[in-house]
């Protein structure tokens, strides 16, 4: 390592977000970035602890304090080529992964100030775009053929790597553009989608056909190909069946998020149509990333006052978690750059039914509860701890997680990726199950 005991003199510097009342009136991305200097001050941080936990944490198994090091001596070529070899696509994960080598970094143990291997991965990635550092390769075709059904993070993945290997690969994907969440799920203000376009430009250029509008059945694949890849996701939202769910008003999350990104990228919607917070009251029903997403969301789209709930109980407040010790990932209150917007946040609220006039969403009635031991084992069970209220939303947003999706048998050279096999998680973990995948389907067909 450069200067292994940086850590001891210099601090933790986030790039931090935009003001608030700049942020929330566009949905340009709300991180900001550091200059050259301080970045290379971060990356210094990073010291030789022995031990790399945050290369065991990393779904990707990413060299961090190799990249770090690179960073810190200003060799920008050298940190893209190491963070490349194990990240495909480095510029997502420095804007959108939660970061799980930051949380096993021995200086979150000591000092609960981990090096910003996050910001330090997309300063290196767009150092390494604007250099030309990513270079067009031209692989030699070794005569076989593979279609990946679905372009998101673990297709996108797949497909990469397969075509680097010499396979000829098509993508086919049942919207006009290629991404998946990463395009329909995650608000600009996260990711702005030019970075997604950047690279697709990139995989084009080296072989890779991509085929849009594509919807297909699983059972029923493309015939003429010599394996395939089935990266659909999860497309089915978690409902909630409760009494009025008919009444307008009700969504399920992505249906705002994926409007919201398609009205950016210049789609229009009918009045009829269009989901929009604008001048609403705002109940949002789910307690995570989804959640904070479609927060953010309506701040942007003008809403008159978000209020979240959570059937769970509130997180304990960090840095420490208790139940999740170090290196493992900490289960604390996690508070977005959404949250900051402005949000009533509520725990242990079950909801009851929505209540409308004129078949139109005016509230929600909601009850608190508390959760006891099962004395019998597994789920506990929920008890009520208050009386029922009603929170007054002329739109609900529902954002309770996605149901893993029943795959049938295929045959021997049809191959599972990302969340259509594990079920919803995190993109790192999508993209790393994509690598794993075109692995196997480069054995399989060797």
């Amino acid at each position: 390592m450069g200067n292994p005991k940086a850590f001891l003199t210099i601090d933790r510097q986030e790039a931090g977000y935009r003001p608030v009342h700049d942020r929330v009136l566009d949905f340009s991305e709300v991180e900001q970035t550091l200059n050259a200097n301080d970045r290379r001050l971060q990356a210094s941080r990073c010291m030789d602890c022995g031990v790399p936990f945050c290369n065991w944490a990393c779904p990707l198994g990413n060299r961090a304090p190799e990249w770090n090091d690179a960073l810190y001596k200003g060799d920008y070529e050298l940190a893209y080529r190491l963070l490349n070899s194990t990240n495909d696509f480095p510029e997502f994960t420095g804007r959108i992964c939660p970061a799980l080598c930051e949380k096993a970094c021995v200086l979150n143990l000591t000092m609960h100030a981990p090096s910003t291997n996050r910001e330090n991965e997309a300063a290196i990635t767009e150092t390494a775009f604007r250099e030309n550092y990513v270079r067009i390769e031209t692989p030699v075709r070794n005569g076989k053929t593979i279609a990946v059904i679905g372009a998101g993070p673990a297709g996108l993945v797949a497909a990469n790597r397969l075509n680097h290997m010499g396979y000829t690969v098509t993508v086919f994907d049942k919207n006009e553009s290629a991404g998946g969440l990463l395009r329909y799920g995650i608000p600009n203000f996260k990711l702005n989608k030019n970075i997604i376009d950047r690279r697709l430009a990139v995989l084009e250029a080296e072989g890779i056909i991509f085929k849009y509008g594509q919807e297909i059945d699983v059972t029923d694949l493309p015939a003429g190909f010599d394996a395939y890849v089935i990266s659909t996701g999860t497309p089915q939202a978690r409902d909630l069946n409760i009494p009025g769910r008919e009444l307008k008003g009700v969504h399920l999350a992505l249906e705002l998020l994926s409007q919201q990104n398609r009205v950016l990228a210049g789609m229009e919607f009918s009045k009829e149509k269009r989901v929009t917070c604008k001048g609403k009251n705002v109940l949002v029903i789910g307690g995570g990333d989804t959640g904070s997403d479609c927060i953010g969301t309506a701040h942007r789209q003008g809403c008159k006052s978000v209020t979240q709930i959570e059937i769970m109980p509130k997180p304990p407040v960090g840095p420490e978690d208790p139940a999740n010790p170090w290196p493992n990932w900490p289960r604390t209150l996690k508070t977005t750059s959404s949250h900051e917007e402005g949000c009533t946040r509520r725990w242990n609220i079950n909801s009851l039914r929505f209540i409308g006039e004129n078949g139109e969403l005016t509230g929600v009635e909601v009850q608190p509860i508390d959760w006891k031991p099962n004395p019998e084992g597994g789920r506990p069970i929920m008890v009520t701890a208050g009386e029922p209220e009603v929170i007054k939303a002329e739109i609900v947003l529902l954002a309770m997680g996605f149901l893993k999706p029943q795959q049938p048998e295929f045959a021997p050279n049809v191959f599972v990726a990302g969340d259509a096999a594990n079920g919803a998680s995190l993109v790192v973990r999508a993209m790393a199950s994509g690598r794993d995948i075109a692995a196997k389907v480069d054995a399989f067909l060797k």
